[in-house]
């Protein structure tokens, strides 16, 4: 079978999409893929040829829904179109992330230049890095070839943002202290553009006290930083703090520094939820839901980018906190609840969680065990607090509640009875049913809502998670106008 690769695709096209894998979060090989497997099940015409998936690609990209607020459209796209970002790489095993790190920025149409350390090339090879970069990988202070016009105030000057990922204890020190005795810790020294690190070592190495020292002098010269984060390391039994970001995590981070647009949501605390919550039944089992928390993470992202002061209270979920958000991990409907109200008093709160309705009346000690010629044990429920409402007639009540509805029948109905009782101001229901086989709304990557409020139901097209949380985002934006900080 042929194969057909992305170069095999004319530079326009290739820009295109470029642009639909950036407003996915998927890279250009896998949003091809979806293209050509849609193209394959009749979704958009003949299958398989390239030149309908070409033309597919153009209508998706110039196709834009009038009722898109342009607040809207603008913050999936075009952020990193033309920056130009300086990536130091650091010595370390993390040092392999930052090779996807590159492909992320150039697929959101940044121009990347790598500069290595001698530590970092004992990881990944300047070979790699160039060809991702699709450019020179600078390595040397005293490379002839490069420094005949000062090359490293120029690397330094040129960029518009410079990003150390991994972000080492070395290179941490080196700058924190003002050394510049190799063309990293240099061109950090040189440069008059903002900084971002994202750290990567050892959890012992990020706990000693010179190391939290060199941070915390970093943080009050300017330096941003995105991560650590908690996780297993590459040493055996060594788990703590100190992974590095994902890479979409430090886009994000990136993104949000470069992001030079209006804040609508500037000086607005507003609190969102996701996730599930866990009600133990046992030290073993409890009661859950499919929740992934994509929908919730991803509102409280594009929040953020607009300028809001964001407290998400996420639920157990199996993705990475939103980069730059204050977040608080509960389990319980009960733990959840308390976290909101502890929050109280915002300007707006969204309630994206899908909570559980009900939890078992007492959690048993010990593993409930199967006893032979036994049915299954009797559970008694109880009901779990409904967060929404007690938000929503709280006396600390924020100026705007939004609330979201799952439903699998009877859609806007049920919406409409859970706005009137619930005291929230929007509904955003979406309907979770999937008889097809699909992994459906909850845990998908895809959402199609309808906003109900009281002045009536606005219908949204389908469309990724990140674009309803931006469109809602500019909702949110748009409602707060009227109200005074």
């Amino acid at each position: 079978m042929a194969s057909i690769t992305i170069r095999n695709l004319d530079d326009e096209v290739k820009e295109l999409l470029r642009r639909l894998a950036a407003e996915n979060g998927r890279s250009m090989e896998d949003q091809a893929r979806v293209m050509i497997r849609a193209a394959v099940e009749g979704q958009f015409g003949s299958a398989g040829r390239i030149d309908q998936i070409e033309k597919t690609l153009r209508e998706l990209t110039s196709s834009q829904s009038p009722a898109t607020p342009m607040v809207a459209v603008s913050s999936v796209r075009g952020i990193l179109s033309g920056k130009r970002i300086l990536l130091i790489i650091g010595g370390g095993i993390a040092a392999y992330k930052a090779l996807d790190l590159i492909r992320r920025l150039r697929e959101r149409g940044a121009a990347v230049r790598v500069v290595m350390t001698a530590a970092a090339q004992e990881f990944v090879t300047t070979l790699s890095a160039g060809a991702l970069s699709a450019d020179h990988v600078f390595t040397e202070l005293f490379d002839r070839q490069d420094e005949h016009d000062i090359g490293h105030i120029r690397l330094s000057r040129e960029a518009d943002l410079l990003v150390v990922a991994p972000a080492t204890a070395d290179l941490m020190a080196k700058l924190a202290n003002g050394h510049a005795n190799d063309l990293a810790s240099t061109v950090l020294i040189a440069t008059d553009k903002r900084v971002l690190m994202a750290p990567a070592m050892n959890p012992k190495m990020w706990a000693h006290p010179a190391v939290r020292r060199n941070r915390s002098m970093l943080g009050k010269d300017g330096v941003a930083f995105v991560g650590p984060a908690k996780g297993e390391m590459a040493e055996s039994n060594e788990v703590g703090e100190g992974r590095m970001a994902e890479p979409l995590e430090i886009v994000a981070a990136i993104e949000a520094l470069l992001d030079s647009r209006p804040k609508p949501l500037a000086g607005r605390k507003i609190i969102v939820t996701s996730g599930p919550t866990h009600e133990p039944i046992d030290p073993v089992r409890y009661i859950a839901n499919r929740s992934s928390g994509k929908q919730g993470h991803a509102i409280a992202a594009a929040l953020a980018r607009l300028g809001a002061d964001v407290r998400l209270v996420s639920g157990p979920v199996g993705i990475a906190d939103p980069a730059g958000i204050a977040t608080l991990h509960v389990e319980t409907a009960v733990e959840m609840k308390d976290a909101v109200e502890q929050l109280l008093p915002a300007d707006a709160a969204v309630f994206v969680a899908a909570v559980a309705d009900w939890r078992t009346q007492s959690s048993a000690g010990e593993k409930i065990k199967k006893m032979a010629g036994e049915g299954p044990p009797a559970l008694q429920m109880v009901e779990n607090p409904d967060i929404l409402a007690g938000v929503g007639h709280h006396k600390k009540r924020p100026m705007l509640v939004v609330g979201f509805a799952a439903e699998t029948q009877d859609l806007v109905r049920n919406a409409e009875a859970k706005l009137a009782k619930k005291g929230a101001d929007l509904i955003v229901a979406n309907d979770v049913s999937h008889e097809d086989g699909s992994p459906g709304v909850m845990g998908g990557d895809r959402n199609k809502v309808r906003i109900v409020s009281k002045a009536g139901v606005e219908e949204w097209p389908e469309m990724s998670k990140d674009e309803v949380a931006t469109r809602l985002a500019a909702l949110i934006a748009e409602r707060l106008k009227t109200v005074v900080v």
